[in-house]
């Protein structure tokens, strides 16, 4: 009832095409949703074009997907730019719980121990009031039951954003910009980590995330993002 009386008060829209959202939709309409090209990775993720990028370039990968294809000024870009940039870090729980809840008949999840999403620097952080993909990870963690570890490693640097770099200067700008907290409360040594991101493109920020993990002695790294830039 408060939320039918809200709604009549102030309509919310969807955050993609702008129209009133009904009472049981959030952040985006049904239509939207249903139209978003999903990549079905999670159906495959241990040998899919994500799952791929990071073959031989992370210790123990096992598997990797995306919910949806991520295409510039599309539908997806207005998802991920509102989610980043518009203060607005409910809408991280929400799309992390509702692509988990579309993956975990998939098999996906089974035998992961817990969830760490990729670190922000403290300035980013400040700046935009909160990590997105810890939204994220707690959305996913909402659906199955998984811990979210969020100081296993630090983002100490980050010289420009990655947004228009091309693979070899993603790789370069991201090279030694984490690092490992070697927190002795954190016990992730024999367990399987789920890594999560917004976007993953060329992979270089998962991989230097990573890298700083192995002092952890974990078993196995997945990973999981909303999206995946094709191409």
């Amino acid at each position: 009832m408060l939320h039918e009386i809200l709604d009549l008060v102030a309509p919310r829209a969807c955050l993609i095409c702008g129209c009133r959202l009904a009472v049981q939709e959030k952040a985006m309409c049904t239509s939207c949703n249903m139209t978003l090209p999903r990549t079905n990775f999670a159906e495959h993720a241990l040998d899919n074009t994500m799952a791929q990028l990071f073959w031989g370039r992370i210790k123990h990968m096992e598997k990797a997907a995306a919910w949806i294809y991520y295409i510039p000024q599309t539908k997806v870009d207005y998802l991920l730019f509102a989610l980043k940039y518009h203060f607005h870090p409910e809408y991280g729980e929400y799309f992390g719980n509702l692509m988990a809840n579309e993956m975990k008949n998939t098999g996906f999840f089974d035998g992961i121990d817990c969830i760490l999403p990729i670190p922000l620097t403290k300035e980013r952080r400040r700046k935009r009031g909160y990590n997105q993909s810890e939204e994220l990870a707690r959305g996913i963690a909402r659906v199955t039951g998984l811990p979210v570890v969020t100081n296993a490693v630090e983002r100490k640097s980050f010289d420009k954003s990655q947004t228009r770099l091309n693979r070899l200067q993603r790789m370069e700008n991201v090279e030694k910009s984490f690092v490992c907290t070697h927190n002795r409360d954190i016990d992730l040594k024999g367990k399987h980590l789920l890594l999560v991101d917004d976007v993953v493109t060329t992979g270089a920020t998962i991989t230097a995330c990573a890298q700083e993990l192995l002092p952890y002695q974990y078993s196995g790294i997945s990973i999981l993002s909303i999206g995946f830039a094709k191409g």
